[in-house]
């Protein structure tokens, strides 16, 4: 019995590591090469680079790495990359942040509307698919690697990316090759249903050296696990709204409801089914065009977090946090209706690659449709504030016999729009040249067009036989624009439809000067930005739409609460600026580096829904405004690192040092109990600063057998501690700070949200060749640990710490392999991310144990 060695060299495979890459491709070199680490080349500097010669921190995971992990998903994977977290709300719902620079995500539900651009950006190939609160779930099919940058990448990569970028590459077609492959899984997910999977990829060269196409296809289908139960939802005395309105009494007409028509087992099955087709084509000999079509379709079923306690008794402390009186068991939750949330999009991306002269030159243009359609349960704002308002008619607060309180369900339904086209070409001078260079232009158009309606008014809707307590619908404003013209219907008592157009010129340029050939390295770069920003459409609200005496009108709302943004002032801002990046790299070796890298990040600001007043002070006047805009915030890195490969390149030793400053950075209120209203807003707050620490280690003891591990520290505080400052010139104590509530900024050396001290994983991966089969075996552990899901004096929770074990085994013969694999071994029950939008205490959690097969062929 022998080892492998041709599969050993694979194995070195990215478990997410911290500071660098943990993964590398099969190798390519000679004999030496073979016998150690091999290499893994990488474009993010824009050039073809060796990872280990890339003066920044990159993580990466190749298309070995994701097979062996199998991992196919952000969810699958994020748990690989010990410094990348993420505040998800399910598939296709995440903020994913790096170096824990969070401070927390709002709901789904008005991101489109007012979220703010994510400072971690999400590219396919060359282009940005970032979007507020949903960035793009790529399904990670035939993909030549993920490649996750860290730390500002503001010069070459341009505003999302302020504290990073996820990046996949695809696998491109190959000339003169035919080459294809299957995949087909099964698995099952403890207290769940079962999973399947196929996947397959051809290339076919149709023009020997001239032309070939490579097409991808996948369907993916994942069992739920959260599991829907009876429960009823009836009114109660301490209900926000009937205690602050009508002095706890609850009407004795009044609806209660239950959830028989939607209890369900494993109510949140997945699917994910698309195709990629993409042609490559050889003009000359210096000259080429890649073009490439993808196709994505994601059907999320149900709710990927679980309740700890059920809607029935839910009330509220003061911060707003939900306190529960129904306890549940884990993966369970009382939902009253439907809810599902289908993710579709389409991309057209075209390379031209060629030379001038000695220049390379290099063109990118995309364009990005993508359609998001979303219903969710939403019955548990009956016990809000305003549940009563809306659902509820001729209240006394001294009789239960008057008025009556109609059906507390409700849903919200959000559709969603995002179009994103991006035009980039750039100019860089050959990589051999001791002065080198790389410069470009970049145009951007970014569109969001948002209407999402909240559908919890049930007092009926005034009519000839109703013409007392009851509401008038809602419409759009009056020559505003709107995507759903129309009266909307009759449970609408709230609705945004809102178009958001960002218009982004950029010119790059970065340097490269070789000090001392192959040994000393200085890059200076820099990138100009111009931002142009338009909102349009309005928010339409059902106050002042009630009727409280008989009433012969009967069509729209003629005053509704909101704000027609197409009026208002400014409904339109431009940003303009530098950032910039300075590195120093030092080659104490062939296998050794040094670097020390100074580097800015950014991103734009925006608007809110409209201005509206809150925390009334002694004058009876409001002492703050919500702000019509927020300003950009900013990133500043400095990092040192180092890179080493020892023992004849058998052992790699790899970390940084680094503290970023954040600045003006852009924080979301929701506070519906706290004074500060029950719309989210965002304006710019504190200061912060993260301190922290990568290490990573991959030792190949034996040509088969492979060990890696890799750690992340991050020290995170807030550094200095602002007031909510009144900004009403009519208050009475204009422009001095608001302390009639707890700062809801937060305390100097408060931590950021999402962002765990620790995070570690170790994996062991042997592979030994046995007559005409190959086999394997590899055992993973990762580790995350606690954390806040916000900052400041919001709504906040603990999210403990936790561990997984993962395993598989296989073996494989000529084309074929077979394997068996095991997630989330024992099945631990976690908390990824908490919040309480839907006004009770929302978990999403870890998948449990899923076990399967896994059968490949290649040809």
């Amino acid at each position: 019995m022998t080892r492998d060695r041709t599969l050993s060299y694979s194995i070195a495979a990215i478990l997410g590591g911290s500071s660098l890459q943990l993964a590398h491709a099969a190798i390519t070199g000679d004999s030496n090469d073979a016998e150690g680490i091999p290499e893994i080349t990488v474009t993010a500097q824009r050039r073809a680079q060796n990872i280990q010669d890339v003066p920044i921190t990159i993580q990466a995971l190749t298309s070995d790495t994701l097979t062996q992990l199998n991992v196919t998903t952000l969810d699958d994977f994020i748990k690989y990359l010990p410094n990348v977290t993420q505040a998800s709300n399910g598939p296709g719902q995440s903020n994913i942040y790096m170096r824990g620079l969070s401070l927390g995500a709002a709901g789904s539900e008005t991101s489109g509307t007012n979220g703010q651009i994510p400072n971690v950006a999400v590219y396919l190939d060359d282009q940005s698919v970032s979007l507020p609160g949903r960035n793009l779930d790529v399904y990670a099919a035939d993909l030549e690697r993920i490649e996750v940058l860290e730390g500002p990448q503001g010069t070459l990569f341009g505003s999302g990316a302020e504290a990073g970028v996820l990046r996949y590459i695809t696998n491109k077609p190959k000339l003169n090759t035919t080459e294809g492959g299957v995949n087909a899984s099964y698995s099952y997910t403890a207290h769940g249903d079962p999973n399947s999977s196929a996947d397959a990829m051809v290339n076919i060269p149709l023009i020997d050296d001239t032309l070939a196409v490579r097409l991808v296809v996948y369907d993916d289908n994942r069992g739920g696990y959260i599991n829907n139960l009876p429960s009823t939802f009836t009114r109660a005395s301490t209900d926000l709204g009937i205690a602050t309105f009508n002095n706890g009494i609850v009407p004795a007409n009044n609806v209660a409801v239950n959830n028989s028509s939607s209890v369900g087992r494993a109510i949140n099955p997945v699917s994910y089914k698309g195709l990629r087709v993409s042609g490559y084509y050889r003009i000359a000999d210096d000259w080429n065009a890649l073009l490439s079509q993808t196709y994505q379709d994601m059907d999320a079923q149900g709710v990927f977090y679980q309740m700890p306690y059920g809607s029935q008794g839910t009330t509220f402390d003061k911060t707003g946090k939900p306190i529960g009186s129904q306890p549940l068991p884990h993966l369970s939750v009382t939902l009253f209706n439907p809810s599902y949330d289908k993710d579709k999009f389409e991309n057209t991306a075209l390379t031209i690659t060629g030379r001038i002269q000695d220049l390379k030159l290099v063109y990118n243009g995309s364009y990005l449709v993508r359609n998001v359609e979303q219903v969710q349960d939403y019955t548990n704002y009956a016990r809000g504030v305003y549940g009563s308002y809306y659902q509820c008619s001729g209240l006394s607060p001294t009789s239960a016999a008057a008025g009556a309180c109609y059906s507390p369900s409700a849903t919200w339904r959000d559709t969603e729009k995002n179009t994103h086209q991006s035009q980039e070409i750039r100019l860089s001078t050959p990589d051999e040249w001791r002065v080198r260079g790389i410069g470009g232009l970049y145009y951007e158009q970014f569109i969001i067009t948002d209407d999402i309606e909240w559908e919890y008014k049930s007092v009926p809707t005034c009519s000839v036989n109703f013409d007392v307590n009851c509401f008038n619908n809602l419409q759009p404003w009056p020559g505003s624009f709107t995507s759903n013209p129309g009266i909307r219907n009759d449970n609408t008592g709230f609705f945004n439809n809102v178009q958001r157009t960002i218009n982004q010129k950029a010119a790059f340029g970065s340097i490269d000067v070789d000090v001392i050939p192959k040994v000393l390295t200085m890059t200076l770069g820099t990138r100009y930005y111009r931002f142009d920003e338009r909102e349009v459409g309005g928010t339409v609200g059902s106050f002042f739409c009630e009727a409280f005496t008989p009433t012969t009108y009967f069509g729209p709302c003629v005053a509704p609460f909101g704000n027609n943004i197409n009026t208002q002032n400014p409904n339109s801002s431009r940003f303009t600026g530098f950032r910039s990046r300075a590195n120093v790299s030092w080659k104490i070796a062939d296998d050794a580096l040094l670097y020390y890298t100074w580097s800015q990040g950014f991103r734009p600001g925006g608007f809110n829904e409209g201005v509206y007043g809150h925390l009334p002070g002694a004058d009876g006047v409001n002492q703050y405004l919500t702000p019509a805009t927020y300003a950009p915030d900013t990133l500043t890195n400095n990092e040192i690192g180092f890179k080493t490969l020892i023992l004849q390149r058998r052992l790699e030793i790899d970390g940084a040092v680094y503290q970023e400053d954040w600045r003006n950075a852009q924080v979301n209120f929701f506070d519906p109990q706290g004074g500060l209203g029950n719309l989210i807003f965002a304006t710019n707050g504190p200061n912060y600063q993260v301190r922290g620490a990568e290490l990573q280690i991959v030792a190949k003891l034996s040509d088969g057998f492979t060990v890696q591990g890799s750690t992340s520290y991050n020290n995170s505080k807030q550094t200095n501690s602002p007031y909510l400052v009144n900004n009403n010139p009519a208050s009475a104590t204009y422009g001095q700070n608001i302390t009639s509530i707890r700062n809801p900024y937060g305390s100097a050396g408060s931590p950021l949200a999402n962002s765990p001290l620790l995070q570690w994983n170790l994996r062991i991966r042997d592979e030994i060749h046995v007559g005409k089969f190959s086999t394997f075996w590899q055992v993973g552990v990762q580790r995350i640990g606690d954390s806040q899901s916000a900052t400041g004096n919001l709504i906040n929770f603990d999210q403990p710490g936790y561990t997984t074990y993962d395993a598989a085994f296989g073996i494989s013969r000529d084309a074929w392999s077979i394997q068996c694999f095991g997630q989330n071994l024992t099945s631990v029950n976690a908390s990824t991310s908490t919040n309480a939008g839907q006004f009770v205490q929302a978990e999403t959690v870890t998948r449990p144990r899923v076990a399967g097969i896994k059968l490949s062929y290649r040809f």
